[in-house]
C-alpha cells in the first residue's frame, strides 16, 4: 500500500530523528532501555531503519526525551519558522529528500536519507548534467560513483566535484540509513570560504 501524504518519508526519518533526540539529551541506548523497558536491540533497529516503532514504543520514548509526538516525528511547527516544505521522495527509488532551501536560483541545500539495505547494492547508478556540487555525510557510509572511480565516504567526509562528470550515490553499507548534505550550485556557483588556510596568519591591520 502506497501513500501521498508524507507517511513514508516520516517514516523513513524516524530512526534518525529518535537517535538525534537521544544524543542531544546524552542518553546511551542503555539509559533509554533501563529507563523505558524497550531492549537494547529493538531501538539500535530503530535508530537505524531496520525496525519500525509502534505507537506504543514512540509514547515511551517521547516521555523519556520529555518530547512530543509532533517533535519526534519532526511534524511540530517551529515559531517563526518559515514554511514547512514537506520531504519528497525520488521516483525509482527510497531516497528522501528534505529540501533546505526554499528559493529559486543560486546554491540550493538538500538533505538526503538513504534507507537501510538488505542485500549488498549495485554500483550506483550514474548521471551528468551542468553545475557544480558539494557533499558531507553526516551518518553511515556513502559509496560515490564518480566517473570511474569509486569512493567510500563515512562521517564527516566530504566531496567536491564538477556535476558534468557522471557520478551517482549509494548506500554503501548494511549496517543502517545514510545521511548526507548536498549543496548545489546550477550554474556552477561554489561555497567560497572566507577563513585563512591552516598555518596562516591574517594580516594585521
Amino acid at each position: 500500500m502506497t501513500t501521498d501524504d508524507g507517511t513514508a518519508e516520516t517514516l523513513a526519518a524516524m530512526g534518525p530523528r529518535l537517535r538525534a533526540a537521544r544524543e542531544q539529551r546524552g542518553a546511551t541506548l542503555t539509559g533509554v532501555s533501563r529507563a523505558t523497558g524497550i531492549s537494547m536491540s529493538t531501538l539500535s533497529r530503530i535508530e537505524t531503519g531496520r525496525r519500525k516503532p509502534t505507537l506504543e514504543v514512540l509514547l515511551q520514548l517521547a516521555k523519556a526525551y520529555g518530547a512530543s509526538l509532533d517533535e519526534l516525528a519532526g511534524t511540530a511547527p517551529a515559531a517563526g519558522a518559515a514554511p514547512h516544505i514537506p520531504p519528497r521522495q525520488r521516483a525509482g527509488d527510497d531516497k528522501v529528500v528534505l529540501p533546505l532551501t526554499p528559493y529559486v536560483g543560486g546554491l540550493h541545500a538538500h538533505k538526503h536519507v538513504l534507507p537501510a539495505l538488505d542485500a549488498p547494492p549495485a554500483r550506483p547508478r550514474q548521471s551528468s548534467h551542468d553545475g557544480h556540487e558539494w557533499l558531507c555525510v553526516l551518518y553511515g557510509r556513502l559509496w560515490l560513483a564518480l566517473g570511474e572511480q569509486d569512493l567510500v565516504l563515512s562521517a564527516g567526509e566530504m566531496a567536491e566535484f564538477d556535476t558534468r562528470t557522471a557520478h551517482g550515490v549509494a548506500n554503501a553499507g548494511s549496517d543502517g540509513p545514510v545521511e548526507y548534505l548536498i549543496m548545489f550550485g546550477p550554474q556552477g556557483e561554489r561555497p567560497r570560504p572566507r577563513t585563512p588556510a591552516l598555518g596562516h596568519r591574517a594580516p594585521r591591520s
